[in-house]
């Protein structure tokens, strides 16, 4: 089984939403699973299979969350430092066509939120930019096509 690379941070987030699926929202589904069974015919009864339907997707969610959280390896990122990008880094670079400037910080694959700045560490912009340091250039191959980007910093904090 390979390690789930996260930041205390992500790990944290993980386990509220697997508290709140099971103490908030099992029971809820179960309640509506009773209310519904009491309108009688379950074949034709679309609040009963709506519910059932949720309660599957709740109890995929909550054995994904905890096989990730099993296989965790949480890195402290406080106790990095150094100007080399590496898991946990919060890089600012430089798109060296526009000399827009974007920040973000490299996490676990399943704490990663582009809105947020957080990147995954297995996104192309991510391979591209880690074991590089400040001052270097990257070709980073996207969607759009590729984008160079000079590593403007590397923080820790």
């Amino acid at each position: 089984m390979d390690k789930v690379p996260m930041t205390a941070e992500g790990h944290s987030a993980m386990m509220i939403e697997v508290k709140h699926l099971k103490t908030v929202e099992r029971p809820r589904i179960i309640k509506a699973i009773e209310e519904a069974r009491a309108h009688g015919d379950l074949s034709e009864n679309a609040e009963y299979h709506a519910a059932k339907e949720q309660q599957g997707w709740t109890e995929a969610r909550v054995a994904e969350l905890e096989d990730k959280l099993s296989r965790a390896e949480i890195i402290d990122i406080s106790k990095l430092s150094g100007d080399t990008v590496m898991f946990g880094a919060k890089v600012t670079l430089i798109d060296e066509e526009t000399d827009e400037k974007t920040a973000y910080q490299i996490v676990g694959e399943f704490e990663a939120d582009v809105k947020k700045g957080k990147i995954s560490v297995s996104s192309p912009i991510a391979r591209a930019i880690i074991g590089k340091r400040k001052g270097d250039s990257v070709e980073v191959n996207t969607p759009g096509g590729g984008k160079s980007y000079e590593i403007a910093k590397v923080a820790w904090r």
